[in-house]
């Protein structure tokens, strides 16, 4: 009989362990993957993130105008994000030039609750277009996502690498990222006049 009680009071203590571990384990994951962004819980809460970001840059980046986009709105989305729809989105902030003729788009997405922010990261990293201005493009592009907040960023290295990095530093840490380099190829030979080749 104490044979018995020894081995139920030993598996007692070794359940607890092991439960115990597990929730350091758990803890501390949960930790590594927190951002420092704080709470976002409105799309007010992402504009300010962006003037966060821009801290010190102004001189720096193109005159930019900061906007809400609404989810629901399939078009907006596609066009500033490339994903086809925001239905996994709950928040959409979109910072570009007020002249047209620059490339440069700064976007910060909330993802809704249950969605996997890293792949709506990536997704967004292979579908948005960095032609999308016609006379212009953007050569770099970067996306991450820190918790639930997606970023991506395009335009030329000078502008885009240091609001990505100043994004990274905010949140402490991210996700996977995506980097894309947009090479500027020839033009097809139909636009090509004669007196061009001469």
């Amino acid at each position: 009989m104490k044979n018995q009680t020894k081995i139920v009071t030993t598996l007692v203590v070794v359940a607890i362990v092991i439960i115990a571990i597990i929730a350091v384990i758990m803890l501390k994951d949960k930790k590594e993957n927190n951002s420092k962004l704080g709470e976002i819980n409105s799309s007010e809460d992402l504009v300010n993130l962006v003037e966060k970001i821009y801290e010190g840059k102004q001189e720096l980046l193109p005159g930019v105008d900061t906007n809400t986009i609404d989810v629901t709105d399939s078009n907006m989305v596609k066009s500033f994000t490339g994903l086809e729809n925001g239905n996994n989105l709950e928040y959409l902030v979109v910072s570009e030039p007020m002249i047209s003729s620059q490339a440069y788009s700064l976007v910060l997405a909330k993802v809704k609750n249950g969605t996997n922010a890293n792949e709506v990261a990536k997704t967004m990293s292979e579908n948005v277009d960095q032609r999308k201005w016609i006379c212009v493009t953007a050569e770099k592009l970067y996306a991450t996502n820190s918790g639930d907040i997606v970023c991506l960023v395009m335009s030329s290295e000078e502008w885009a690498k240091p609001v990505y990095e100043t994004f990274k530093n905010l949140a402490g840490s991210v996700g996977k990222e995506y980097e894309k380099t947009d090479e500027i190829g020839e033009l097809p030979d139909e636009l090509y006049s004669p007196d061009m080749m001469q």
